[in-house]
């Protein structure tokens, strides 16, 4: 039995099922662990979700900032961008079954027994992995409960807050803790972000969250996707990067949790 862990689909579904016929995966006995952004940009977005439902507990994927901004989109909360390719998705006849398994995705996955942890984007190196659980499970809560447009609305209001203060307020700590889980590259020691900067080479005053060697989770195995331009390469042993652009006609890219060994195969 194999798992593996696949970085930004972004719904480029045929590179998806290439790389899984390469790595022969079997749902019977394999478990695919995807890291967010399972949605848009890619040309098939409705064929990826529904297959990626269809793998049952197959599946562990979690949430990234694309499958937050459908959820909001189909919650009219956001509209859609000129660069979406979600309509299908929003028309489908079983589009309430996939929003619902979508609202029930984790914005974190850890695993004891292999001693690695799986996000989108990040983990401030502030937190401790027992905060970044908590504050996963509280967003986890308030995204699967019958209100779950509150938080939409929460996480979509603003950009700000950029750094973590103990005085903020619970919505404002919802909103934070999304952005660290979801869309965060850059931030300094104190987890404050930049996230107008999308480059692999930081500005001033910050540097990939991952760097910090004063952070409580330096050291620990961690996947990520969410960051193209660092192309796969995170020059740290225990930090691995995922996301190749493949919706950006690069490569679809998966890790054997185990082994560490990767397999690649041509994006769109």
């Amino acid at each position: 039995m194999a798992v593996y862990a696949v970085g930004d689909i972004q719904g480029c579904y045929q590179p998806l099922r290439r790389l899984l016929d390469k790595l022969r995966f079997d749902p019977d006995k394999d478990t695919l662990w995807v890291a967010g952004d399972m949605v848009n940009r890619g040309p098939d977005s409705l064929a990826t979700l529904r297959f990626l439902k269809s793998l049952g507990k197959s599946c562990v994927a979690i949430l990234g900032n694309h499958d937050l901004h459908l959820l909001a989109v189909d919650a009219g909360i956001r509209r859609q961008k000129k660069a979406d390719t979600l309509k299908k998705i929003l028309v489908a006849p079983d589009k309430d079954e996939l929003i619902h398994w979508l609202r029930h995705r984790p914005f974190m996955h850890h695993s004891k027994k292999r001693d690695i942890t799986m996000v989108h984007a990040g983990i401030p190196p502030i937190w401790t992995l027992n905060q970044a659980r908590i504050y996963a499970r509280k967003l986890e809560e308030a995204l699967q409960a019958d209100n779950y447009h509150k938080l939409l609305k929460t996480l979509f209001k603003t950009d700000k807050p950029l750094g973590w203060e103990d005085a903020l307020n619970r919505k404002k700590k919802l909103r934070l803790a999304a952005t660290y889980f979801t869309r965060m590259r850059f931030c300094d020691e104190q987890g404050r972000m930049d996230l107008k900067n999308k480059s692999a080479i930081p500005d001033k005053g910050f540097a990939p969250w991952f760097t910090y060697k004063h952070a409580p989770m330096y050291g620990q195995s961690i996947i990520f996707g969410h960051w193209a331009a660092l192309e796969g390469e995170s020059h740290l042993p225990h930090i691995h990067a995922l996301d190749t652009g493949c919706v950006w006609g690069r490569r679809l890219t998966a890790i054997n949790v185990k082994t560490l060994a990767r397999t690649s195969v041509k994006g769109i």
